[in-house]
């Protein structure tokens, strides 16, 4: 089972899904960030303030990748973001998003739940990965509020608790 943990940034969601693989839970870290190391590393410029649609393309090709790598697994995987993000990336951003993305989407199935961490300022912190605004924060959970359910997914809402408990709520909404 594939499991989705997605938002606006600064939100939470990391820290979910860490709490989670210290539970001992197979996880897959959100590539944006990974994406944006490399970049750096490597003087590339797909980065989403220089190449927004090339930055949207290497998480579109990561999250199949992380996909496929789950299904080698028998075991529950809980995403921090799944490859919907990219295309929600896409639609924020005002870039067409392309047909093979979008085919994907319907292609690369995962669990009928997606849990979605709402807006909360007081955690809400940028750094040197993470430039939005707390607005462009926002703007993101709804795109990806929006995107998710258009998909046909059921989108569960993570409460603004302690972390411990996000990770809880999420477990007993899939019955673990």
């Amino acid at each position: 089972m594939k499991i989705i943990v997605t938002g606006g940034p600064g939100m939470g969601k990391t820290s979910i899904i860490d709490t989670l693989k210290e539970m001992g839970y197979s996880t897959v870290p959100e590539s944006g960030r990974n994406i944006i190391r490399n970049q750096a590393e490597t003087c590339g410029d797909r980065l989403p303030w220089k190449d927004r649609k090339g930055f949207a393309e290497e998480m579109f090709h990561q999250a199949i990748e992380d996909f496929n790598c789950a299904d080698r697994h028998d075991s529950l995987t809980f995403f921090d973001r799944g490859l919907p993000d990219a295309i929600g990336y896409l639609l924020l951003c005002q870039i067409p998003v392309p047909e093979a993305m979008w085919l994907a989407a319907q292609q690369y199935r995962y669990y009928e739940k997606v849990f979605i961490t709402h807006p909360w300022k007081d955690i809400y912190i940028n750094d040197e990965e993470r430039k939005q605004t707390f607005e462009e924060a926002i703007k993101t959970f709804e795109v990806m509020d929006t995107l998710y359910r258009h998909l046909g997914y059921r989108v569960i809402e993570i409460p603004q608790t302690a972390v411990s408990e996000r990770a809880g709520f999420i477990l007993q909404e899939i019955g673990k």
